[in-house]
């Protein structure tokens, strides 16, 4: 009887079979040798074409804050000064206090003041600001006339006095001069500097004015616009007779005798008059 053929079984190698796997490594591929390098060649500098590119810096925006007692007007500033490139107003403040106060408290590059505070003079907040940081930018916008009042502000530390009345451009003007650490005044104003500062060399007695503090400068000033002495008083935080002593020192040094002239000289200056006009 014949043994039936039994299939014969096929070896398969299996590709996980340790017979046929192939041997794992147990060390890394050997790195390549590296190249003598001669000390003597200089070390490859980069292109600019293989740097990146540096991310550009925009410059940041000068910091501007606005001191007058007209909230209208500090709209219409805040307004013009926003749409300008390059500057932004960081704070706003109507009295003498909150301004004081502002600034301290942002620490702007610029500060526009007007002179007419509610409880201040603006030069004595002027002389206050600069006191706390004596490099700080101050640009004088003011109602009153740059003739009787822009010098006595460049004196008390302003870098520039413009008129309210100048108009939007002229302001921006002289912010952007007084920001690049010159001094901003009108042509006008710059003529007569020059032509007061001629008269004083040669005759320093054609200018009396120049000689007042600027407290009794602004005593001058409100009796020229018809205040009396307890309003004056009130008007500056003084006593009548602080104020009647800064007047007797007013008239000793513009030598005048009596209090109808020293009125009579205030309210030609107030006008713009010149005090040697005939009146």
């Amino acid at each position: 009887m014949k043994t039936p053929n039994r299939p014969v079984a096929k070896t398969t190698r299996n590709a996980a079979s340790p017979a046929t796997t192939a041997p794992v490594p147990t060390e890394g591929p050997k790195p390549a040798p590296r190249t003598p390098v001669d000390p003597r060649t200089p070390l490859a500098v980069p292109s600019a074409a293989s740097t990146p590119p540096e991310a550009p810096v925009s410059p940041a925006g000068r910091r501007v804050v606005i001191i007058d007692d007209h909230p209208v007007l500090r709209m219409g500033i805040s307004s013009l000064i926003t749409n300008t490139p390059g500057w932004t107003v960081v704070g706003e403040a109507g009295t003498a206090a909150e301004g004081l106060a502002t600034v301290e408290r942002l620490q702007p590059d610029l500060v526009l003041l007007d002179l007419t505070l509610p409880d201040r003079n603006g030069l004595e907040v002027l002389r206050d600001l600069l006191a706390n940081r004596p490099a700080l930018h101050v640009l004088i916008l003011s109602m009153h006339d740059e003739m009787l009042y822009a010098e006595r502000a460049l004196r008390a530390g302003a870098r520039g006095y413009v008129m309210k009345e100048s108009g939007g451009a002229k302001v921006i003007e002289a912010m952007q001069t007084v920001s690049d650490g010159r001094v901003f005044v009108s042509e006008r104003v710059s003529s007569e500097l020059l032509s007061n500062l001629n008269r004083r060399s040669q005759d320093p007695t054609r200018t009396p004015l120049a000689s007042l503090t600027t407290r009794e400068f602004e005593i001058f000033r409100l009796i020229g616009e018809g205040k009396n002495t307890r309003i004056i008083a009130a008007q500056l935080g003084l006593s009548p007779k602080t104020v009647d002593v800064h007047r007797a020192n007013i008239k000793e040094k513009l030598h005048v005798t009596d209090l109808p002239t020293l009125i009579r000289q205030a309210v030609c200056y107030v006008e713009g008059q010149r005090l040697d006009a005939p009146h």
